[in-house]
């Protein structure tokens, strides 16, 4: 009998799924790393495990204790869900620009969440960064994830999802496009991938008010360059350990407009229901265009799942509220 002993051990071994319709203007062949197959629906699932397993490993998550964590929600999911098989708590801080869908769920599966303002300072005591820490300090036998500068974020993709994506195209990947956000992903899977040949590009999906393009191509933090943003997932106004600009080639910056609808475009186009930062990598793809020939294999990594996001970039009223659609 073939089963999974739980449900961790179904994280992983995601599909590679070819782009039709949307990617039509491309000369190239552009796959999808589908990574909402993960049983929390999001590529988090890979790095909470990691991280999990080794602050278990190195004493700093002890038996019966609290996990306590910064996330805009599919982070949480997979530290929720392995918290219930391995017998912890959590405590999860939000961002009030999240979905209301992201809090429920986070509820769902047993987690109590804690919702600060967006629009203030990373060092602001308000902030999600500030609580986030703060929390862990004031919580007896707890653990802060930290999921920013934790390097087992980075180690997760390096071990697993990089090397999934070499086997998948057989070696014949020749660009890998995701958006950055704790830069786990990018840093990780464009180590492995540079690694087994140093020709393929690694390019990087940022979006404006986010610092990322400005500082890989200057080495500047410019704070000027920091504002608001709707784009889920994607964008920081600090600087996360785990980005190694040195592996990435390039970043392209999509607009809140261009993600939403992208959004929309993947599910009635491609029949591929996904989250916010999935439209903002699709749109910097096409906006990569030049940099591809008729011989390239490009694989694009999709974050999370289009349930998420029911009550914004789905709901005509809201995106027609916000100026996306007229």
């Amino acid at each position: 009998m073939k089963y999974a002993n739980n449900i961790l051990e179904t994280i992983g071994n995601t599909p590679l799924v070819k782009l039709n319709k949307l990617t039509a203007e491309l000369p190239c062949l552009v796959l999808s790393k589908y990574e909402t197959f993960n049983p929390g629906n999001s590529v988090k699932d890979r790095m909470a495990l990691q991280m999990i397993e080794d602050a278990e490993a190195d004493g700093r998550l002890k038996p019966g204790g609290t996990i306590i964590e910064g996330t805009s929600g599919n982070t949480g999911m997979g530290l929720a869900l392995a918290a219930i098989i391995k017998g912890y708590k959590c405590i999860f801080v939000m961002a009030d620009k999240q979905s209301k869908e992201k809090v429920d769920m986070l509820k769902a599966v047993g987690a109590e969440v804690v919702v600060c303002p967006t629009a203030v300072e990373p060092d602001d005591p308000r902030s999600y960064y500030s609580v986030s820490k703060r929390l862990g300090e004031e919580t007896p036998n707890s653990w802060y994830v930290n999921q920013y500068d934790n390097p087992s974020n980075a180690k997760a993709h390096y071990l697993s999802t990089g090397p999934e994506i070499w086997e998948q195209t057989e070696g014949k990947i020749t660009h890998f496009v995701v958006g950055v956000g704790t830069g786990g992903t990018i840093s990780g899977v464009g180590k492995y991938l540079k690694e087994q040949n140093p020709n393929i590009k690694v390019w990087g999906i940022d979006t404006y008010g986010s610092v990322f393009k400005k500082y890989h191509e200057t080495g500047i933090f410019d704070e000027n360059e920091i504002y608001p943003y709707v784009t889920e997932g994607i964008g920081e106004d600090i600087l996360p350990k785990n980005v190694d600009f040195s592996i990435i080639d390039g970043f392209t910056k999509v607009t809140d407009k261009d993600a939403a609808v992208y959004t929309q475009r993947l599910s009635k186009e491609e029949g591929m229901f996904l989250g916010n930062s999935a439209g903002a990598a699709i749109k910097g793809v096409l906006q990569l265009k030049e940099h591809f020939t008729k011989d390239d294999v490009v694989v694009v990594l999709f974050h999370d799942h289009g349930s998420r996001y029911v009550g914004k970039m789905f709901n005509d009223d809201w995106m027609r509220k916000m100026g996306y659609i007229d």
